[in-house]
């Protein structure tokens, strides 16, 4: 029998949370499944990326508000298993959900034991997490969606592809493509910055339509601490919400009505 590579979940875990999410193909994720909806006229806050800032998130779900988290959870931050548990249960209490952000992604494949870079953030979260919440985790983020439309606004992590308008989130399937990589990782150029981290073009919010804003976390573009908004060349509208938690920086969040 093959070892399970360290931090992975044990093999029985892994059968069964396939089997109860419905995502039985090796590297699929499948983000159509029991996706908790958003309650109709309720009001709702969105959170921007929280990477394991627990003392934050803690502030931001103190409310009866309905929760949507941008991604990235996890990794980086002093308690990311905390902040899963969290998370998943208001997800489980029907209260709130998440879009799929690539630190879910990843965590997700690190502990199928697929063959992932796996870096120290990553296996610093692990490292927190026991069996339970490891099984957890495996069965949500496989029901976390891509994107998210309610009325005027789109909520996901990266990035807006014109797409999103016109199809569902599709099962993420080996390496993300179109609309999905656009929605894990943004418009990279294919340059990396001087902190070492990949250059991303802007150049998807010029193709937001008119009347539509889109909420997103992933590249912390703030200046002032606060979330930076962008209007785009047809009258649309986004709004990043990552200022920098779990990394030196807050959290921050949005109430819609």
């Amino acid at each position: 029998m093959d070892a399970t590579p360290p931090g992975a979940a044990s093999a029985d875990a892994i059968d069964r949370t396939l089997t109860s999410s419905g995502a039985a193909a090796a590297g699929t994720f499948d983000q159509q499944t029991l996706v908790p909806a958003i309650p109709p006229n309720t009001p709702i806050r969105v959170v921007g990326d929280v990477h394991g800032d627990i003392n934050g998130f803690s502030y931001a779900t103190a409310t009866d508000r309905f929760i949507v988290q941008l991604g990235d959870l996890m990794d980086h931050g002093r308690d990311s298993a905390a902040t899963m548990r969290m998370m998943f249960d208001l997800v489980e209490a029907g209260r709130g959900l998440f879009v799929l952000g690539n630190h879910e992604l990843k965590l997700a494949r690190v502990l199928r034991g697929q063959h992932v870079r796996s870096d120290a953030a990553v296996q610093a979260t692990i490292g927190q997490m026991d069996d339970a919440l490891k099984a957890r985790a495996l069965r949500l983020i496989a029901r976390a969606p891509a994107w998210v439309r309610h009325g005027n606004a789109l909520f996901v992590h990266g990035g807006f592809h014109t797409a999103m308008l016109e199809q569902p989130p599709s099962p993420v399937v080996g390496r993300p493509q179109g609309p999905m990589a656009r929605a894990l990782y943004g418009e990279p150029t294919g340059r990396i910055q001087t902190d070492g981290y990949p250059e991303r073009s802007l150049r998807w919010v010029d193709r937001i339509p008119a009347g539509l804003t889109v909420y997103c976390g992933h590249d912390c573009r703030s200046q002032d601490g606060r979330p930076y908004l962008r209007h785009g060349a047809l009258g649309g509208l986004a709004v990043f919400l990552d200022t920098g938690a779990g990394k030196g920086g807050h959290l921050s969040w949005i109430d819609l009505d």
